[in-house]
């Protein structure tokens, strides 16, 4: 039995430094919990230093140079021979990153969280072995040996491969790869139009790489809201970006000079296209990242690709089938977002030290894309509401009708509210245009409550700001619409 007072002992060891391990770890250290966090990689993990803030800089040095190529005269402002240098481009997204990266390890120091710098493997249930970073086989020496009474693990996930083209780092790449090209290719395929493709297209056609998005599904974006597929499609082609849509990669051939795709329509055996290309992006999802972080023996149960977790139902601590192991964020399945595991980390750390937390609501997550016009949604599209035979009310405002729209010169796109007939409830609501990703919030609040189309009526919006796209399309679900 392990002793208490031991340093190597902990009450929480959490696997993982990312959005759901340093969250979970800190959250654990204000409930006056002896924390370790195990983390192979720099603090932040994926979504901090290779996903959600390193592609956002990228994204916003896209933009500002995209308003200086096309949009400078219509605001009256000379910008001439505007260029670019790639590599600063990189390097000022990877300041960023590392900027950051390095306030986690002050808030770790801040909470006393022990941090290990090494791979970690659970050979039985409460202990946790640390190697060498890099000996994901186990084949050193072990550094060092902690126990437990709760491990958390929270490693994230990985991006799935294409069949039959594996990720080389150089032709065939994924998200990490793609943010970190010494050389700007000239030509882009990308495969699968979810957030990471759709974002990174925007980026790279930004800056005058031409890009070719493939996606099997009939429309890009197709978790989103038909409404806003095609409006970020229409948005898309009239930036440059060649989109084939209800097509399939067959095949993908490392050529000396780059890829050569073997690209036809779904379900059509007839002759496919050749698109070649300097590199190949594959988007197409991702699985759970627990690749030698323990022995199958140990019982730790997996389902499609994921460690099992009954995390959606009431009352779970997220944990798994091996007493005293839990596991949150990436590595237990979808949605796939930072924030999620990050709430799902303080549920399980609260619930497994005798605390209580409400719930998470699985069908109130907020879904953003970073691309240009932004999109965000939250709750029910509209053929889900068809789908589940609700009776439903739709106001929908154009951001063209927005005077804080026009004053920036940012027209593009809508807000889409779907309510409830009998109660007027916010069933759900997707928006397409300027900083969408910011107004989504007060969705996500109005579902919380449980709002009604009258209280967010009722509700004064500041004159003028984007947001008032919102209050419009609240009018609009009652045919009271004003500005349009």
């Amino acid at each position: 039995m392990a002793d208490p007072n031991s340093k190597t002992h902990f009450d929480l060891i959490v696997i993982g430094g990312g959005p759901a391990g340093y969250v979970g770890a800190i959250r654990g250290a204000q409930l006056g919990k002896k924390v370790a966090c195990v983390e192979r990689d720099a603090l932040g993990g994926v979504c901090l230093n290779w996903g959600c803030i390193p592609t956002k800089a990228l994204l916003a040095g896209a933009e500002f140079y995209s308003k200086l190529r096309h949009d400078a005269g219509d605001w009256g402002i000379t910008a001439e021979n505007v260029g670019h240098n790639w590599e600063k481009v990189i390097a000022r997204s990877r300041g960023v990153a590392g900027n950051l990266s390095k306030g986690i390890g002050f808030l770790f120091k801040k909470n006393k969280i022990t941090h290990f710098d090494g791979h970690a493997f659970i050979p039985a249930p409460g202990k946790v072995q640390v190697f060498d970073k890099k000996d994901t086989e186990h084949k050193g020496g072990i550094k060092q040996e902690l126990t437990a009474d709760k491990i958390l693990i929270a490693t994230g996930a990985v991006p799935r491969e294409l069949p039959g083209a594996p990720f080389d780092g150089d032709k065939v790449i994924a998200a990490k790869e793609a943010m970190t090209l010494k050389d700007q290719p000239k030509k882009l395929l990308i495969v699968g139009s979810g957030a990471i493709g759709m974002e990174f297209a925007y980026f790279y056609n930004a800056f005058g790489t031409e890009c070719t998005v493939v996606e099997m599904q009939d429309r890009v974006m197709p978790i989103e809201d038909a409404d806003s597929s095609k409006q970020v499609a229409k948005a898309f082609k009239k930036q440059g970006i060649n989109i084939l849509t209800g097509h399939i990669t067959k095949s993908i051939e490392v050529t000396k000079s780059g890829v050569k795709a073997q690209v036809g329509k779904v379900d059509d055996d007839g002759k496919p296209q050749t698109i070649e290309a300097d590199r190949v992006l594959v988007a197409i999802g991702v699985r759970g990242r627990y690749d030698g972080l323990f022995d199958d023996k140990l019982g730790i149960e997996t389902f499609r690709d994921h460690i099992k977790v009954d995390y959606r139902a009431e009352g779970s601590d997220y944990a798994t089938s091996v007493k005293g192991i839990h596991a949150v964020g990436d590595v237990i399945g979808p949605p796939w977002l930072a924030h999620v595991a990050s709430e799902e980390a303080i549920v399980a750390v609260e619930r497994m030290f005798g605390h209580s937390a409400p719930d998470i609501d699985y069908a109130s997550v907020p879904g953003c894309t970073y691309c240009h016009p932004q999109v965000a949604s939250i709750g029910l599209t509209e053929q889900a509401c068809k789908d589940q035979g609700l009776d439903y009310n739709v106001g929908s405002f154009p951001f063209q009708a927005s005077g804080k729209a026009q004053a920036l010169g940012e027209t593009g796109g809508f807000v889409k509210l779907i309510t409830g007939k009998q109660h007027g409830e916010v069933l759900g609501c997707h928006m397409v245009g300027e900083n969408v990703t910011e107004l989504i919030a007060e969705m996500g609040l109005a579902r919380r409550l449980e709002a009604t189309a009258e209280e967010i009526i009722a509700t004064m919006h500041a004159h003028p700001t984007l947001s008032e796209a919102v209050h419009e399309a609240a009018l609009g679900t009652d045919g009271r619409m004003i500005h349009f």
